[in-house]
């Protein structure tokens, strides 16, 4: 039965209006930055512009969008992000399950536990890892933007606490009717950790996608450049060799303010795209993922 007293009813308007305050705050932003890249480049500097364009353009994502070098930093981008997901989420997973077990079923778990976080306290170092990548023959490639981060050892935590959050059971039945324990992990413990999963999709998604600071590193020839990378070199750091004559003159007609607007919008729409489908699993694989340490 649900308390329907009038403190319960104040307390639900007040929840209610919390929230919707908290969503407001975080939409006026973004719709702050669409209206500035739709704005002249006037009207922003003279900050006019609101939550509404001023002066409607599309100068900004005409200089962004017309480029051949765009779209296939945005296709390198779109093709790391798959193959990091797969790579990484792979990784995760065949190495949280066997951590989730006891010491009696996989002895060696305490030395590979504390492994692994050491190695989420220490890192080899910025230079250390460009000289693996370098000898291995990654430069370049888009295996440079994957191979070096392939175990998030943050994710295998989340995931190895969640594992051991599965009713045990559920394997000891398994194990009654055969099944070893690579059709135990594959048919039971995925299936029933999807929110976890989704989570930990959400995070890999995310972070390949915002990643730009190791294309920078690992790709000497720009048009190997991932879509962050490429736009923090235009905008940020302008590189005439990614621009034409006339590219470079619309570049001077246009504001600093609308063109970085227009990139965080373009990075944005693809997460944006994607999360509501996951949503749901989100808050679920976080709090659940926590429940044993």
């Amino acid at each position: 039965m649900i308390d329907n007293t009038l403190s319960r009813r104040v307390f639900n308007v007040i929840n209610i209006v919390f929230f919707l305050l908290y969503c407001l705050i975080c939409l006026v932003p973004i719709i702050h930055i669409f209206s500035v890249s739709l704005s002249s480049s006037a009207s922003v500097s003279a900050g006019r512009v609101s939550l509404l364009p001023v002066d409607f353009t599309l100068k900004s994502y005409d200089y962004v969008l017309k480029k051949d070098e765009f779209w296939k930093a945005l296709s390198i981008s779109v093709i790391r992000v798959i193959i990091g997901v797969v790579v990484n989420m792979l990784m995760t997973i065949l190495a949280a399950f066997p951590l989730s077990k006891t010491t009696k079923e996989f002895k060696a778990k305490n030395f590979f536990v504390w492994f692994f976080v050491f190695t989420l306290l220490f890192s080899g170092g910025m230079i250390p890892t460009y000289m693996i990548v370098r000898y291995t023959g990654l430069l370049d490639s888009i295996w440079a933007l994957v191979l070096p981060g392939a175990v998030p050892v943050f994710n295998v935590i989340l995931l190895m606490n969640f594992f051991r959050a599965v009713p045990k059971e559920l394997e000891e039945s398994a194990f009654i009717d055969g099944a070893g324990y690579f059709r135990i992990m594959w048919q039971i413990f995925l299936p029933v950790s999807l929110p976890a999963l989704a989570t930990l999709t959400v995070f890999t998604m995310v972070s390949h996608w915002n990643s730009w600071f190791d294309g920078m590193i690992y790709m000497n020839d720009a048009r190997n450049y991932p879509l962050q990378t490429y736009l923090q070199a235009i905008l940020v750091s302008p590189n005439t060799k990614l621009m034409t004559k006339a590219q470079a003159e619309l570049l001077r007609l246009i504001s600093d303010r609308t063109l970085k607007a227009a990139q965080v919008f373009i990075a944005a729409i693809p997460i944006l795209l994607v999360y509501p489908f996951l949503q749901r699993y989100f808050v679920s694989g976080l709090t659940l993922g926590s429940v044993k340490g």
